[in-house]
């Protein structure tokens, strides 16, 4: 059995040798202001930063991205608060463990909704968790300037 790829095969090729780092993954770029809530990974934290970013263990005003880690539901209760930090084009990545009772894709995207969020991206954030982007709609952004 053979599978034909044509030409793009090259281009795959490299992309499973050289997958791209988590950070990029993820969207973060040089000199945006991120912000972190809850416990993730030191050596994540030290990729943010060696791509370039400034990264702070407390939410800031106007964080262009905020990683926001849970174990459980409950702690998706303080997401209007985190949302405050958001600028207004910026996002909001929810890491979580996957296939667990504690919290479902479910209780995330309910918790994001109800706090005026919408979703549009997940990724593979290791091989225990998932991660879940979401951002102030574009009709909302002008009212959430401060």
């Amino acid at each position: 059995m053979s599978l034909a790829i044509g030409r793009e095969a090259r281009k795959w090729a490299e992309k499973i040798r050289n997958p791209k780092p988590l950070a990029e993954k993820l969207g973060v770029k040089a000199g945006q202001k991120i912000s972190i809530a809850g416990k993730l990974d030191a050596k994540f934290i030290k990729e943010l930063q060696t791509r370039g970013a400034d990264v702070g263990a407390r939410m800031r005003r106007d964080s262009d991205i905020i990683f926001v880690a849970v174990d459980k539901r409950e702690q998706l209760d303080r997401l209007p608060g985190i949302k405050e930090s958001l600028a207004p084009d910026g996002a909001i990545w929810i890491v979580r463990p996957r296939a667990t009772p504690s919290i479902s894709d479910r209780d995330v995207m309910a918790a994001a909704q109800s706090s005026g969020l919408v979703d549009v991206k997940v990724a593979r954030f290791s091989p225990t968790h998932t991660a879940e982007k979401f951002v102030i709609p574009v009709k909302d952004r002008d009212k959430h300037r401060n």
